[in-house]
């Protein structure tokens, strides 16, 4: 699905939208945000101290009024959520219902907390995640949603960073056909006080149902800068940093940016297949899609499992979806199949998707779905490129691109001296303009907030790139895992997709060790296919292939592994890779998908 740049009216009429973005933002997102319900109109748009942004001061909101109002169209009777688990529960909320129940457990939420206090959500994808992140926000009090795959001590330190004085949590949890036992996490977390959802146990806590109250709470309004939500980046490479999004900006930038990319109709089913402990979670599987009056679609489980995925799509006849690359790649190990014929728009994020992944599920989607990637970071609420949208005209996509800066941000290629690059240079991808996509201020760190623009003077994202000449962008990967090779730079992310591109190949993560003569080389571990076995010919036939699609140069060494090291969100952690080829430390390894794997590959390396 490549399209004519230069000649596609579509681009033409977004470019001029853009630009008027950049030019003027106030009179742009004051028309947005004027789409929103307001308790108290704000006195300006933007206000600027640098490096901080203050975003419709003045004014108050909440966002449960954007959502549930009958000023906003009377979605009384319309689905909002439909929920399912591999275990055979099920439940569909209309937005009437789901409103009943978020006014319901925020009555009695307000007999622990108030408005400014943290609650931490600590909890599987059941509709009481929902119910409870919306609640928080109803009384004006400020969700911390912590992956429920995370151990105690990951839950511990981001309870005790935040003040958190609620937890509210799960007993158990389904994957794979077995219960995971999320109460043996946290009886051992020191929590002021409990709230417990699912099948109850005896104990010191809150039952989740017994919070409720029959009374109907109003929406608190709030200050616009004010915090609505913590969200903590991973912390796989350091101390985790609390990212804070704020109640007026995050909210218009969700609604803007959602009906832009989705533009949802009445009836779209949409799946969001993503955790709420992250924050596509937060912006596509429940804000955004909400204040746009969408049908949700959450599934407790994971993809492969009695083929899920396809299953749900084919049932509900979705036509939106929203996957991570290594969902994606899972699904193509396991052979899974099924009658997708009703997608009309499948989205990827989280990282790259690579040609062989996307090559795949054009094939499996019939090639009449549009199948995209999207780029962006906690930080800045989601995606900020995004390859046009139904909202704005219809989709432009270019394969290997994350497609354009959406209105208001400012993507540009610089070198390590701070100057733009020219066209189809690699280099440092910076965000130059300010937006209400990006995050309010870091919790308690004002430091490290600084730390994203004291390099260049503008917002550092960390990931390394290019834009076309049309202004597509592409992502290599982070510019920590950019490492030169006889003087050359290169990405992991070139060789990554020239291994994936052979056919017995499942995925792949490359990481470079210290050469003396090199400086680096290149190292590739490799999982293979179902019915595939490790052989000379095939590590020949990938080296091969690499050499051919990239150069001499980039050729590794391969090695075979059955699994590679992924946090329970599906991320290849390369450090560790890193390190396991050095001897370094590996660091912090308690987000770990699965607590052997290091073992596993340790063995591999000691054989040779």
């Amino acid at each position: 699905m490549d399209y004519d740049a230069k000649h596609n009216p579509v681009l033409e009429r977004y470019r001029e939208l853009w630009r008027h973005s950049i030019q003027n933002p106030e009179e742009f997102w004051d028309g947005i945000a004027r789409n929103l319900i307001w308790r108290r109109h704000y006195n300006r748009v933007l206000r600027i101290e640098h490096p901080y942004c203050y975003w419709f001061e003045g004014g108050k909101l909440n966002v449960n009024d954007s959502i549930f109002s009958k000023d906003r169209g009377n979605r009384k009777n319309h689905t909002a959520l439909i929920w399912e688990s591999e275990n055979g529960e099920s439940e569909i909320l209309s937005y009437g219902r789901l409103e009943r129940l978020v006014q319901s457990f925020a009555g009695g939420l307000k007999d622990f907390v108030g408005r400014g206090d943290v609650v931490t959500l600590y909890m599987p994808m059941v509709p009481e995640a929902m119910v409870a992140m919306l609640a928080c926000a109803r009384i004006g009090a400020v969700h911390n949603v912590v992956f429920a795959g995370f151990g105690r001590e990951a839950l511990e330190e981001r309870m005790k960073m935040t003040g958190s004085k609620l937890l509210i949590t799960a007993d158990v949890g389904y994957r794979r056909g077995r219960k995971i036992r999320y109460w043996d996490v946290v009886k051992e977390v020191d929590a002021e006080k409990v709230v417990l959802v699912r099948e109850g146990l005896e104990g010191d806590f809150h039952r989740f149902d017994d919070l409720s109250s029959s009374g109907k709470v109003k929406p608190e309004p709030v200050n616009s800068t004010d915090p609505l939500f913590i969200l903590h980046t991973s912390g796989t490479t350091g101390k985790p940093k609390g990212v804070v999004h704020a109640a007026g900006s995050y909210a218009v930038w969700c609604y803007a940016h959602v009906k832009w990319l989705f533009d949802f109709r009445k009836d779209d089913i949409f799946f969001s297949t993503v955790d709420i402990g992250w924050i596509n979670g937060h912006s596509y599987g429940t804000y955004g899609p909400l204040l746009n009056g969408a049908t949700i679609l959450w599934y407790e489980g994971v993809p492969d499992y009695r083929n899920a995925w396809w299953r749900l799509v084919e049932e509900y006849e979705v036509t939106k979806m929203w996957v991570a690359p290594t969902a994606v790649r899972l699904l193509m190990k396991s052979g899974c199949v099924g009658d997708l014929s009703s997608l009309e728009l499948l989205v990827s994020a989280g990282e790259i998707l690579g040609r062989s992944a996307w090559e795949w599920l054009v094939e499996v989607t019939g090639g009449k779905c549009h199948v995209v990637e999207t780029w962006g970071q906690t930080e800045n609420s989601g995606y900020i490129t995004s390859p046009v949208g139904f909202g704005l005209g219809g989709i432009v996509y270019r394969q290997g691109s994350v497609g354009l800066p959406l209105p208001s941000i400012d993507v540009a290629i610089f070198d390590e001296n701070g100057k733009e690059v020219k066209r189809g240079e690699k280099g440092y991808v910076v965000v130059r303009s300010h937006s209400p996509a990006f995050m309010a201020f870091l919790w308690n760190d004002d430091g490290r907030y600084r730390e994203y623009y004291e390099r260049f003077g503008v917002y550092m994202t960390g990931d390394y790139g290019y834009m076309d000449e049309d202004g597509f962008v592409y992502i290599l990967g982070r510019v920590d895992d950019v490492v030169k090779v006889s003087g050359y730079r290169l990405s992991p992310y070139e060789v990554e997709n020239a291994v994936s591109s052979c056919d017995a190949v499942a995925e792949c993560a490359v990481v470079a060790r210290p050469s003396e003569v090199k400086g680096h080389e290149l190292v590739a571990f490799v999982v293979l296919k179902d019915g595939y076995d490790p052989s000379e010919e095939l590590r020949d036939n990938i080296k091969k292939t690499v050499r051919e699609k990239v150069g001499a140069i980039a050729v590794p060494e391969v090695v075979f592994v059955e699994k590679l090291p992924k946090t329970r969100t599906g991320k290849v952690v390369r450090r560790v890779l890193r390190a396991l080829l050095s001897g370094g430390e590996l660091g912090d390894v308690s987000t770990f998908e699965e607590g052997d794997v290091i073992d596993h590959i340790r063995r591999v390396l000691d054989q040779g």
